[in-house]
């Protein structure tokens, strides 16, 4: 709780900070920072680190952002949305094969530069952080000695993720619609112990492919 609590608070203290930001830009006369909301389409997968093969999972996300530009061709853009990631897994070992469905919510933020090849089309790029709300997993393997959905929570999984972003959206007014990759650096599983055995479940890392629209409120 007290690092979620911190991360709230960094959250508030930067988006508190970018106006001001922006006021001291267009006071020099740069164009203020444009605030929107923003939801779309992912399209997410788990790229295993084993043997396992994983499709993707069909999701959403929605949000805020802030766009506030530092010259006319590039801006930083900090966005704060819940997304939802996951793959169904198809797994396979000497005694156990299945497939498990593993469905993950995240509160992420993206810290982007955004550069602007034209006055309508542009391309960003920057890392992003994540916090796992919730997690989710189903199981259907040839023997039942280990059930999912009974055994792996929430605290099964790593509460953190990050990663890298980078896309490519067109502005008309202000509305907004583009497409973006996101990578995880950090593996989704934690690791555990079942019969003297350690593993990791799953032993991946997010990848997600959002189609996007956003609106300016300003």
């Amino acid at each position: 709780m007290k690092k979620i609590t911190i991360l709230l608070a960094a959250i508030l203290l930067l988006f508190i900070a970018i106006p001001n930001q922006g006021i001291s830009q267009e006071n020099h006369g740069s164009n203020s920072p444009r605030f929107g909301i923003k939801g779309g389409v992912n399209f997410s997968n788990l790229y295993t680190n084993d043997n396992s093969e994983a499709s993707m999972l069909t999701g959403y996300h929605f949000g805020l952002l802030c766009k506030v530009p530092i010259t006319r061709i590039v801006a930083i853009q900090p966005e704060l949305y819940l997304t939802t990631k996951g793959a169904e897994v198809k797994y396979n070992s000497l005694f156990i094969d299945g497939t498990a469905s593993f469905k993950l919510n995240y509160l992420e933020m993206p810290l982007l530069i955004v550069v602007n090849i034209t006055p309508n089309f542009n391309i960003h790029f920057g890392p992003y952080g994540a916090f796992l709300i919730n997690g989710k997993a189903r199981n259907v393997s040839n023997i039942s000695l280990f059930n999912f959905e009974q055994n792996i929570d929430t605290h099964d999984y790593n509460r953190w993720d990050a990663g890298i972003a980078v896309g490519a959206g067109i502005d008309l007014g202000a509305l907004s619609i583009g497409a973006r990759y996101n990578y995880g650096l950090t593996n989704v599983g934690t690791e555990k112990t079942f019969m003297g055995i350690t593993y990791l479940v799953p032993d991946a890392n997010n990848g997600v492919i959002n189609i996007y629209l956003s609106l300016s409120l300003n």
